[in-house]
């Protein structure tokens, strides 16, 4: 049997239509589960604003879940995400070491996940933060450039997170050149649990006991331990006489910065590691590649990630990042400040 001319048009214009229709059909919503370990902290709100709004405009509905920095709370919270059916996890872990059973549960129901700013130790599908080796780096290299001999103190993260040696991987990338040549002492090698400011102010008082005048310098990992670092040495008299490092561009670490306690902080965009998590958790939910990702060591196994590039701030550059991109507000540092100090802000 021959086909007739006109039979051939009407079937393409029939698969045509078709085509067309489940090209403009709105895309499925999709349920994301975002998991923090706490959501304490100075950063972590925003964090989740921005992960939210990001998700909602690509189509995402996040349910969230704080786990007060308690690794089997998050366990429980993160099974009963799952058994009400979401699409991807995204989640903060407390203890990098105890996610596996974390990741072990989601991928038996056949859920991607997304290791959030600390890299989970187990297969997670996607680790998205910051470049936290670069982070220690710029850490250590702003102390040396001010101080390239005397003594160090090194004051590390929460012994529990993963990101704790990345950090200061990277901080003796630069100094260990200066400590094989004699030019640097290390004091003390302290690790904080918690990230604590009040544990670190406990250990830098107990080295400071030890001491007849101020360290060089405190390679502190965050701007929390950095706090309580700085609290010690007031305690002692010797506010201001040791370099102090940090990172997260607390508010009141800018303040320190300003004031002379603290030389510096890394500024992370969390917006933007918040936003590129939401785009990351909508396209694995919805079976479709993730761009631009690097491998990146994780034990024994390597891990895709998307890497954000952190920012080494002072009191010179506060103005052209952290203030510059609203993260924190010129007027709020200022008033902080004692009168003498605030004309730093005042600078062009």
């Amino acid at each position: 049997m021959r086909l007739s001319h006109r039979a051939v048009p009407v079937s393409l214009f029939v698969i045509l239509s078709v085509i067309l229709s489940f090209a403009q059909a709105p895309k499925k919503e999709v349920k994301i589960a975002f998991s923090i370990e706490n959501v304490k902290g100075e950063r972590w709100q925003t964090d989740l604003d921005q992960f939210q709004q990001r998700a909602h405009e690509l189509g995402g509905a996040v349910v969230t879940r704080s786990a007060d920095g308690d690794d089997d709370i998050q366990f429980h919270q993160i099974q009963e995400l799952l058994d009400s059916g979401i699409d991807v996890l995204v989640f903060l872990p407390h203890d990098t070491n105890k996610a596996g059973r974390i990741v072990e549960v989601a991928h038996a129901k056949h859920v991607p996940v997304i290791s959030y700013d600390r890299l989970a130790s187990a297969p997670v599908d996607l680790y998205v933060g910051f470049d936290l080796f670069a982070v220690g780096v710029q850490q250590a290299q702003n102390l040396v450039d001010h101080a390239p001999k005397g003594d160090y103190l090194l004051l590390g993260g929460s012994p529990l997170d993963g990101n704790s040696k990345v950090v200061r991987a990277g901080q003796m990338k630069v100094l260990q050149p200066y400590i094989d040549r004699g030019d640097i002492h290390v004091l003390a090698d302290l690790w904080v649990p918690e990230w604590s400011a009040t544990e670190a102010y406990v250990l830098v008082t107990k080295e400071l006991q030890k001491l007849h005048a101020a360290p060089t310098a405190i390679v502190a990992s965050n701007d929390s331990v950095a706090g309580g670092a700085i609290q010690a040495l007031e305690d002692k008299g010797w506010s201001g006489k040791a370099l102090v490092s940090g990172q997260d561009a607390d508010l009141a670490a800018i303040e320190r910065i300003f004031s002379g306690t603290q030389l510096m902080t890394v500024y992370k965009p969390v917006g933007a590691e918040a936003r590129a998590a939401a785009e990351a958790a909508v396209k694995l939910a919805r079976h479709e590649n993730v761009e631009n990702v690097v491998d990146v060591p994780n034990g024994a196994i390597t891990t895709k990630a998307t890497l954000l590039t952190p920012i080494a701030v002072n009191a010179e550059n506060a103005k052209q990042t952290v203030f510059k991109d609203g993260f924190q507000k010129l007027e709020v540092v200022k008033q902080g400040l004692p009168k003498e100090k605030q004309a730093l802000l005042e600078k062009p």
